[in-house]
């Protein structure tokens, strides 16, 4: 459970308890994250979440939120972080599109 506030320096320690709790599982392992608590704190929520995912991808995983607060989630949408949110599926890029080249005004074949 993340908790509302976190000082600079317990920042380090979440990031190091994540690391602690993916490393050695192989990749693809998930670490869910209660972040009801999260107040909105502008940036300071943003980094602490880019942080925790870095270190969750750095130990060979990610995280997943759970419950975080609309104006938190609106603050993630924002600053393009790449956060899954627990019961919402995982973006993916859309799958590429063919684009023929031509002039519009030439018939059709």
């Amino acid at each position: 459970m993340l908790p509302a506030r976190v000082a600079p320096g317990e920042v380090l320690l979440l990031c190091e308890d994540v690391r602690r709790r993916l490393t050695g599982g192989g990749s693809g392992r998930r670490l869910v994250c209660d972040a009801r608590a999260l107040g909105v704190r502008g940036l300071a929520a943003v980094d602490l979440l880019a942080r925790l995912q870095w270190a969750a991808r750095r130990a060979g995983g990610r995280i997943v939120l759970r419950e975080p607060p609309p104006a938190v989630r609106e603050l993630i949408r924002l600053a393009g972080l790449p956060l899954q949110v627990e019961g919402e599926p995982e973006e993916r890029e859309p799958p590429g599109r063919v684009e023929e080249a031509g002039d519009l005004h030439d018939p059709a074949p």
